[in-house]
């Protein structure tokens, strides 16, 4: 087995015996990246000399008997709007193409005591708003399981640098179900945790209230270590939770003997694509091997969880991109009259037109006349939302479910129409909404060989349950498989990496 395919916890496991050191994991992984960005653009950043300085600290301190945690010297990547002290941070728009934190995310800051080493930032959906990664400043990812696909998002960078060996495990973010989707599409495995269990500090707000930072790894095992790594209580974030049951690796035990499982029957009707329902039912049935007892039931609400996702994201969104008005850093118009005229030509020139639609929507919903007709009556509904899944974790373990209603779509098809975009997210957005955790786990393919997602939710704090029941599927299930990656060129001959849309630089090393 190379290098590359090894796990996050066996390749930190080689290093601390001496078979290797850190230093060749971060090469292997550079040069991988060298390779397949060409394809994939899965980057917009990557900081070689930074990563190889890193991973020299980080051998000596593990020689020296001060890391023996279980990602220590293992590489990894930090979506692009995940704050990195000294690493440009861009949320993959304009406005912030020359932002350089000067501090680190607490998440991020934990990775680094671990012993972790970053490689670069992540592609993504601009300001983590859209589900294909198409809508970054600095052009689309590609899907490694199929270069014509979307990877899904807007953590579509990680996801796919995980899927394409371009780092061992990635942070993401997941606002309505950006963790979980693309983890999906690229046959990877990614949790959103409990809200409030891993701080939000340095993480660029898109909904205050849904965002959660969360793990995307090989397996479920890397995982689990990595949220038990980044798991923490902050007083910099007044929505941090301080909790004692962070000791998530202590899941991964193979046994589902009496779980109790719920299929929402709401989840499995029109709209499912077929092969995902067969590949869904037939993971109900592994489990059921198991031990669990699983049964259909009715969850209700489903049909408003979208349009309650959408008031309530948007109109928190237009709220935190308030700030981006070309004063205090950021993106600042060339020419203008006037501080008005500042404004109004650096926020038309920094932002791009999905970012303009959620900020216009938000605005929409908040304004006089509105903000009772639709902001106010979403809240309702997202608080009968919880009330119907405390009812259902009342009978239930897990809800099992499909992470989205097809496999990945075609690039392009998404933009063209982002109505359907949005419908897109329907299986995922409840969670959060409800703030419940909810894990992604590669169930199957479809007949074009594109991986399907399988999608576990626990009720809050529950985590355990969930990835127990994840880790005792994987076990099952057996190994997944892996993409056909490809080195230089799109496949047709054609290298992709110089330009990104529009003529804008695609990926940057530093």
């Amino acid at each position: 087995m190379e290098l590359l395919e090894w796990t996050a916890l066996e390749l930190s496991a080689k290093i601390k015996t001496g078979e290797i050191k850190a230093r060749d994991a971060v090469l292997a992984a550079l040069e991988r990246i060298e390779a397949g960005e060409g394809i994939y653009h899965c980057y917009i950043t990557v900081d070689a000399e930074g990563a190889l300085r890193r991973a020299e600290e980080v051998q000596r301190r593990m020689d020296g008997g001060e890391l023996s945690g279980p990602l220590s010297g293992v590489p990894v990547a930090v979506k692009d709007n995940i704050c990195t002290e000294g690493l440009l941070t861009t949320c993959a728009s304009k406005m912030l193409g020359n932002f350089v934190p000067a501090y680190s995310a607490e998440a991020v800051r934990r990775l680094e005591e671990a012993g972790a080493v970053i490689l670069g930032k992540t592609n993504m959906d601009e300001f983590a708003m859209g589900s294909t990664t198409e809508t970054s400043a600095y052009g689309e990812t590609r899907n490694p399981w199929d270069i014509g696909r979307v990877p899904g998002g807007s953590s579509g960078g990680s996801a796919a640098a995980v899927a394409a060996e371009e780092c061992f495990l990635a942070l993401g973010s997941d606002t309505g179900g950006s963790i979980r989707q693309p983890a999906a599409f690229c046959g990877v495995v990614g949790i959103k945790p409990t809200y409030g269990t891993v701080s939000r500090y340095g993480l660029v707000a898109y909904g205050s209230s849904l965002d959660q930072i969360g793990p995307i790894g090989r397996n479920v095992s890397d995982c689990a270590a990595m949220l038990e790594v980044i798991t923490s209580y902050d007083k910099k974030d007044s929505t941090s939770i301080n909790r004692e049951d962070t000791d998530f690796t202590a899941a991964l035990t193979d046994d589902v003997e009496g779980m109790r499982i719920g299929l929402p029957k709401d989840y499995m009707g029109d709209g499912l694509d077929r092969e995902v329902r067969e590949a869904v039912l037939e993971a109900a049935n592994v489990l059921a091997g198991r031990g669990a007892l699983v049964e259909e039931f009715d969850l209700g609400l489903a049909e408003y969880a979208i349009p309650a996702y959408y008031t309530i994201a948007s109109a928190e969104a237009s709220s935190n991109l308030e700030r981006f008005d070309g004063v205090k850093y950021g993106y600042r118009a060339a020419e203008y009259e006037g501080l008005h005229s500042m404004y109004k030509r650096s926020r038309s020139e920094g932002f791009g037109p999905e970012v303009k639609r959620r900020i216009m929507l938000g605005s929409f919903v908040l304004s006089s006349g509105y903000y009772d007709a639709y902001y106010l009556k979403a809240l309702k509904v997202k608080a009968l939302i919880k009330k119907a899944f405390d009812e259902a974790f009342a009978k239930y373990d897990l809800i099992l479910g499909p992470a989205a209603p097809t496999t990945a779509p075609v690039l392009g098809e998404s933009l063209a129409d982002p109505l359907q975009m949005y419908l897109g997210d329907i299986y995922t957005v409840s969670a959060n909404l409800a703030g419940l955790p909810g894990i992604s786990i590669p169930c199957g393919k479809n007949s074009e060989g594109l991986p399907i997602g399988l999608q576990m939710m626990g009720d809050c704090f529950q985590e355990k349950k969930m990835i127990r029941a994840a880790y005792a599927y994987e076990k099952a299930r057996g190994t997944f498989g892996r993409p056909t990656l490809a080195s230089g060129t799109d496949g047709a001959g054609r290298g992709v990496c110089a330009e990104g849309e529009g003529g804008k630089k695609s990926g940057k090393t530093i």
